[in-house]
């Protein structure tokens, strides 16, 4: 049996997680078409932090801006954000969502870097390197994200952007038993911040493993707001989207994806 109690482990176990999500044509590993990458070419794109679309303003002209599209593998933003015009960079811990970006810029033409790591460990890039950090939800598969911040700030030049997606951490409190859910009840069971390997019941936790499925974590939204103004961050937006095909009964309620748009001040803060 697999010790979950490591957070290396964990980390570990998700990695390969995502590459056998990549090798099974997942939503998130399956690689954007030729005809999207063409009206990118044209200006007519979209990348997306949530299910809908982004605030206007967020992410504007990216022609020459070097972006990092930072645990978003999987051939589906940064190609996008390539054919555009923008000099990408894609960062993820999963080897096969990887292939999946070099095999759209391979079969487009296009041009972008892969590096696979931590997100948590950016130490591979120097500080200052991009203008733009495009960080979609991924971040509930680390236990600190605290560091993610730290190290987003310190990689973005003077005035560049982190635009980041993560939960509302009310998914995370909800007892999973579907008999609640049938009966329209919300039991709340788990306090946050929440891990899975270690608040699930064991067999539960146990049987995720043995189905590959990745463990997650549910972060607070001081860890995931206030965690960037301490990193030195300046809000500059936030945004709620629906999901689309609602998984819990929250969902139902709640708009429960969160996007923030925030800069890298020159105020010292």
């Amino acid at each position: 049996m697999q010790d979950i109690s490591s957070n290396l482990d964990i980390i570990d176990h998700n990695r390969q997680a995502w590459d056998r999500q990549a090798s099974q044509d997942c939503q998130w590993s399956r690689p954007v078409t030729p005809e999207m990458i063409a009206a990118a070419r044209e200006g007519q794109w979209q990348a997306r932090l949530t299910p809908g679309d982004l605030p206007k303003g967020w992410l504007p002209d990216v022609r020459s801006k070097t972006i990092l599209c930072l645990a978003s593998a999987g051939g589906q933003q940064a190609p996008i954000l390539a054919a555009a015009g923008a000099d990408v960079t894609v960062f993820d811990i999963s080897k096969g969502q990887l292939d999946q970006d070099r095999h759209v810029a391979e079969r487009e033409g296009l041009s972008l870097s892969t590096v696979q790591g931590d997100m948590r460990d950016l130490s591979v890039f120097a500080d200052g390197t991009f203008d733009i950090v495009f960080h979609p939800i991924s971040n509930l598969y680390v236990p600190d994200i605290r560091s993610v911040w730290r190290e987003c700030h310190r990689v973005l030049k003077t005035g560049g952007r982190l635009l980041s997606s993560f939960y509302n951490p009310i998914v995370f409190v909800g007892d999973r038993n579907p008999a609640y859910a049938q009966e329209g009840l919300i039991r709340p069971a788990y306090r946050l911040p929440f891990a899975e390997a270690e608040h699930l019941a064991p067999d539960a936790v146990q049987a995720k493993v043995d189905r590959g499925e990745a463990l997650v974590f549910g972060h607070s939204l001081s860890a995931q707001i206030e965690g960037q103004l301490q990193a030195g961050f300046l809000l500059a937006g936030f945004h709620e989207d629906w999901q689309p095909s609602a998984r819990f009964l929250i969902d139902r309620f709640v708009p429960t994806f969160i996007a923030t748009f925030a800069i890298k001040s020159d105020l010292g803060l």
